[in-house]
């Protein structure tokens, strides 16, 4: 389908924040194609903050259920309370059956996605993936606005298609004075957390050494994560008496963490939505891979380094490791973390 001037697209949003974030570069595209279209995304409550953070966004509409979730009834009323906006076009970025049906049900003429779960009719402009020759996730994604799939398979991805959230300055500097942070020394921020589960976590006591390493170089340390990461946090703060370690596991939102992850010098995450955050920051990455690969998500900044042991079970994809030796992540040791972020900044001693 080619764009018109009054082209009004309604996005079915995927349910992770890593994937929503890479989803920004097809936003980035269809502004390209069609400077004046109007671009509404469905998605989780949650998804808020982030959107507002993505300039291509016109508007946010909640989507009122969890993901997986099918509420048949939901589904129904927002689909009703969708067709009087006249949407031109749907893309829908889940592969789900249900993540289908409300585009169906609003009667939006022209629903674009790739092949999923028995989804002939729901969805009439259909793609097949081609995982061998399309190997990464933002590709998938930006496919779904071209007509010819094959330009994505034969150039990389433009530097100006990469996701890169903004920042708010003014609720940067109340949340410094808010959380007693300070900047007089550089930022080593740490994600331990990944909410898929422990299988693409490092381990917490080899990130209680590499924060009393950074400590002791005259860096200071803040953790970033969800309540659900604190846990971690508070292992990590027991072996660092400091007053330049910062536990914020639970105590910013979303956004909060986009304008604070924003100041950091280097981040180390686990594959996680806020690995993601980062790179849509650009700040330099050190990235540690265990149950998952990074040929299909890796971070989309130029500055990062990628640390992946490549075992023969790897990646397994599972949320434990079935094998019980978690040699992906085990075998990832600290050491090589401190020499990957020598490369990225040669103050890191």
């Amino acid at each position: 389908m080619n764009p018109s001037n009054e082209d009004k697209i309604l996005i079915i949003s995927p349910g992770w924040v890593g994937d929503l974030i890479m989803a920004q570069a097809l936003f980035k595209l269809l502004k390209r194609q069609q400077p004046a279209c109007i671009i509404d995304v469905l998605a989780p409550r949650w998804a808020h903050p982030l959107l507002m953070r993505m300039p291509e966004i016109n508007e946010h509409i909640v989507a009122e259920f969890q993901h997986g979730e099918l509420k048949l009834r939901k589904r129904f009323q927002c689909a009703k309370q969708l067709q009087s906006r006249n949407y031109s076009r749907s893309i829908i970025l889940p592969n789900s059956f249900k993540s289908a049906l409300i585009p169906w049900l609003a009667k939006i003429k022209h629903r674009t996605g790739w092949l999923g779960e028995q989804r002939w009719g729901i969805i009439n402009d259909r793609q097949k993936s081609n995982k061998k020759d399309m190997p990464l996730m933002v590709s998938h994604y930006l496919a779904l606005a071209q007509t010819n799939n094959q330009s994505l398979l034969t150039t990389p991805i433009e530097s100006v298609l990469l996701p890169s959230l903004s920042v708010n300055i003014d609720k940067q500097h109340l949340l410094l004075k808010t959380l007693n942070l300070r900047l007089d020394k550089p930022v080593l921020a740490l994600c331990p957390g990944a909410k898929y589960g422990s299988s693409k976590q490092w381990p917490s006591n080899y990130f209680s050494v590499l924060a009393r390493h950074m400590l002791r170089q005259d860096w200071q340390v803040w953790i970033f994560g969800s309540p659900e990461d604190s846990p971690i946090a508070k292992k990590i703060h027991q072996s660092c008496s400091s007053d330049y370690y910062f536990n914020l596991c639970g105590k910013t939102k979303l956004n909060d963490a986009i304008d604070l992850l924003s100041l950091a010098r280097i981040v180390v995450s686990n594959d996680s939505g806020l690995m993601h955050m980062a790179s849509a920051l650009k700040r330099p990455l050190v990235v540690l891979y265990g149950a998952t690969t990074p040929k299909f998500a890796p971070p989309l900044t130029k500055k990062h380094v990628i640390l992946y042991r490549n075992l023969s079970c790897q990646p397994c994809l599972k949320r434990l490791c079935p094998l019980k030796h978690f040699k992906c992540m085990r075998e990832l040791p600290p050491q090589k973390v401190i020499h990957a972020m020598q490369q990225l900044d040669a103050s890191v001693l």
